[in-house]
């Protein structure tokens, strides 16, 4: 659910991501895609928010 633009239901901590809410720990998409850069992934360390864009670029 979107509260003053920051879906409260994804938290982030990605700061640089051009979807981060900046002021709370949210991020701004209605929703997000999240992938694995693994064959057989079994860690978190192996998922990716594929939703992710670098605010730099």
């Amino acid at each position: 659910m979107k509260v003053n633009g920051k879906n409260e239901s994804i938290e982030c901590t990605i700061k640089n991501c051009t979807f981060h809410d900046q002021k709370e720990n949210y991020c701004t998409l209605d929703r997000i895609k999240v992938g694995t850069h693994e064959a057989n992934p079994t860690q978190k360390e192996c998922t990716d928010c594929e939703s992710f864009v670098n605010k730099a670029q």
